[in-house]
C-alpha cells in the first residue's frame, strides 16, 4: 500500500456540492436511440422541455445533428433560488445506405424527437428462394 502526503486542496476537490445535481452516470448517449426496419432507419432522441421550433435537424457527411436550448426568461415577481435550463446535443452517424432521393422525416411528440431516412432499394433485406 502506498503512503500519499495529505493535501488539503486534493480534499477540497471531492468535497460534495449542496447546490448541484449528484451525478447518477446519465450521459446524452443514453436518451438517444439508433435502429432500423425493413424500410427505414429511425433515430428517436429526447428533447423533453425544449420548444419544436428550436430545434435544429442537419444531416451532412453521413452524421445526424440534432440541437436544441430552451431559452431561459426571467419573470419579474419571481426570485429564482435555482432556474433549470435545458440544452440537447446530439450528433449520431446514419448506419446502411439511405436514399437521399426522399427527404428524411422529423417529428416530435412528448418530447421526443423521431428522424426517419428511407433506406435506398439495394439496401433492403431481398429474400432468396432456396432450390432443391
Amino acid at each position: 500500500m502506498a503512503i500519499i502526503r495529505w493535501d488539503p486542496t486534493r480534499a477540497l476537490l471531492h468535497w460534495p456540492n449542496v447546490w448541484e445535481d449528484e451525478d447518477w452516470g446519465v450521459t446524452p448517449a443514453d436518451n438517444l436511440d439508433v435502429y432500423e426496419t425493413n424500410d427505414q432507419v429511425v433515430v428517436k432522441a429526447a428533447v423533453a422541455g425544449v420548444d419544436p421550433e428550436k430545434v435544429e435537424v442537419t444531416f451532412e457527411k453521413g452524421v445526424l445533428s440534432i440541437t436544441g436550448s430552451e431559452e431561459t426568461e426571467e419573470k419579474e415577481g419571481k426570485k429564482y433560488y435555482r432556474k433549470a435550463s435545458r440544452s440537447y446535443s446530439y450528433r449520431v452517424a446514419i448506419p446502411g445506405n439511405i436514399d437521399m432521393s426522399k427527404e428524411p422525416e422529423a417529428t416530435v411528440t412528448n418530447g421526443v424527437i423521431v428522424v426517419s431516412f428511407h433506406k435506398a432499394e439495394e439496401a433492403k433485406p431481398k429474400k432468396i428462394a432456396v432450390k432443391r
